[in-house]
Parts: C-alpha cells; structure tokens; sequence
C-alpha cells in the first residue's frame, strides 16, 4: 500500500455558514480529484459541511480533549466530533502549542482519545524560526514524533503534517531540499518504529499556494498539504487539490 495524497484545508477560526458556499464552488470545481480531500472548519460548521458535502470529500475538526467526556468547559470529545460527521481532527497544530502550551505527551493523549472514537489524527510537527536557525530542526522534529504519535498510530488512523512554524501565513516557505530533509527523516523515523510506516501520508504545510503546490509535491515523501489561508476559497484551494491530483 502506497501512501494516499490528501489535501487537507484548516480553515482555523474563520468562516461563518455563508463560508459554505465556498463547498458548493468547490465541488463543482472538482467533480472528481485525483486524491483525498479534507477541510477542517471550526467546530460550529462541522456538521453543516457534513450535510453541504454530501459525502464527497471529508471533515474534520481542529482540536480534540483527551477525555471522552466531563467537566471541561470549551473543549470538545472526539466522540463529540465523530457524531457530527467529522472523520479526521487535526492535533498538535503549532498555534495549539504555542497559544495553548499543549506538550507532545498532550497530542498523543488527545490522538489516542481520536483513535479511540474512530478518527484520523493529522498530527503536526514543526520547528521555530529560532530552532532552524540553531540547526535544530532535525532533532525538534524527531523529538516531537516521538512524543506526539502514540504506539497504536498506523497508517489508517494517522497522517504527519510537517508545518515549519516560521512559514505559516508568512509568505515564507523552506527550500525544497529543506522539506525534503524533513520528510525523509520522518518517513525513516515512522517505517523504523511502526509496521506500516513507509505507509503513512506525510503531508507539508506552511505557505502552500497555487503557485507553488505544483513544485512542492514533487519532493519525494510529500504526499500532500496542510494547507491554511488558501483553502479558505475554493478559487486557491481548488488549483492546490489538481495540483496534487497531477502529481
């Protein structure tokens, strides 16, 4: 089994029940991709895309708790999003880590609690401006798939997003070699610890466009994008999706 491609949309905190236009424009834009297909709304709109997709590509949601249920005021269960339709919730993300300090024994929690409710974990990994500058990337990133994907993780009910912090929304994007020292290192790192590694999606993130998809899916082990601002819009997000479709 060979990785599939995905291109996953994290629409993070925006859009409102008029954004679901954009999933109409969307699906008409691209009556069949050549490849998997998520977006991520915030936890208000997930059920509302389930119904306007209809099936036709999937959803997620962006954070889950750890417990399947409680005095948790704010938080949301896995269980919770599954019963809304989601398939998928995305973990670990860097705007988690740093506005919510979660720690990467947190992630693997709240993967296990994903798994636990029939959900695919998209679980981030990314190094700072600061790290990369320090030459520490490699060893951040290593470090955080260690910590962040539990033991149970295959390549069914887990996806790796490999999201530079320094490049999200900021225009910036690594160097294709960059990206691809990150993604071999993952892809050795998960075939030597999981049976079905060398299966798992590896997707890139961070600054990923129309303009330039096309080029970062080339790089070997890159087998998607997490992609931002541009799948807020199905005029960008639809380019990135035949991108990958093509590649």
């Amino acid at each position: 089994m060979a990785p599939r491609k995905l291109a996953a949309g994290n629409w993070k905190m925006n859009g409102t029940l008029a954004a679901l236009d954009q999933i109409d424009q969307l699906l008409a834009d691209l009556p069949a991709a050549g490849c998997d297909v998520l977006i991520c709304p915030p936890a208000t709109l997930v059920h509302p895309m389930v119904v306007r997709a209809a099936g036709k590509l999937a959803v997620g949601g962006q954070d889950c708790h750890a417990k399947a249920s409680g005095a948790h005021t704010g938080d949301i269960a896995a269980a919770q999003l599954a019963d809304a339709g989601a398939s998928h919730v995305i973990l670990g993300h860097s705007e988690r880590r740093t506005d919510h300090a979660e720690t990467d024994a947190q992630v693997a929690a709240k993967s296990l609690a994903a798994h636990d409710a029939g959900l695919i974990a998209v679980i981030c990994v990314g190094e700072t401006e600061a790290q990369r500058d320090a030459g520490e990337t490699l060893d951040v990133i290593a470090a955080q798939l260690a910590g962040s994907i539990p033991d149970g993780a295959t390549a069914t009910n887990t996806v790796i997003a490999y999201e530079p912090v320094w490049a999200i929304g900021t225009g910036r994007t690594p160097t294709n070699d960059q990206i691809a020292e990150v993604h071999a290192l993952m892809r050795d790192r998960l075939s030597a610890r999981f049976a079905d590694g060398a299966d798992m999606a590896l997707l890139y993130g961070g600054s990923v466009k129309p303009g330039n998809a096309a080029e970062i899916f080339a790089i070997p082990h890159v087998n998607g994008a997490l992609v931002g601002g541009a799948s807020l819009k199905a005029a960008d997000f639809g380019p990135i999706i035949s991108a990958l479709s093509a590649a």
